[in-house]
């Protein structure tokens, strides 16, 4: 019985894969994964942000002679909000920087996609309170900006 479930869930899996996920903004291109980490990071400068962190095992599978898809997180944020936000939650801090994630497809291709800011923030509302909603908000906005920036 467990075998025949755990092999419904497998050929179930490609569907759950492709549905949206709740508080996430998903922008596919027709960029190359090198172009869209590119202007990412362009668009990340160019909307007041910094590239704060980056991390991704495609590199590194490759430097053990791994072969797999392009992939990279890219955390973005500046001091203005960080102090912003510790002014109205400690504890929404371990949510800095905010990170946008680029993916290769399997045509070549690249996505852009990235947890809303107030989807990220929202469990410390009870705690921040209507400031943290307002940075979250701004954030979005800006967040929203630098994707369709980097993805056009």
């Amino acid at each position: 019985m467990r075998v025949l479930w755990a092999l419904l869930c497998c050929l179930t899996l490609p569907a759950w894969a492709e549905e949206p996920l709740s508080g996430w903004a998903v922008y596919p291109t027709d960029k190359s994964y090198e172009d869209l980490v590119a202007d990412t990071k362009a668009a990340v400068k160019e909307n007041g942000l910094i590239v704060v962190t980056q991390a991704g095992p495609t590199k590194a599978a490759a430097a053990r002679g791994i072969i797999i898809p392009g992939n990279l997180v890219i955390g973005a944020f500046n001091n203005d909000y960080a102090v912003r936000v510790l002014e109205t939650s400690v504890r929404a801090m371990i949510e800095a920087p905010i990170r946008f994630y680029i993916t290769e497809n399997e045509d070549g291709t690249a996505t852009l996609s990235y947890k809303t800011p107030s989807f990220v923030f929202a469990p410390y509302v009870y705690e921040g309170g209507e400031p943290l909603s307002d940075i979250a908000s701004e954030l979005d906005t800006k967040f929203q900006a630098v994707a369709e920036s980097a993805v056009k």
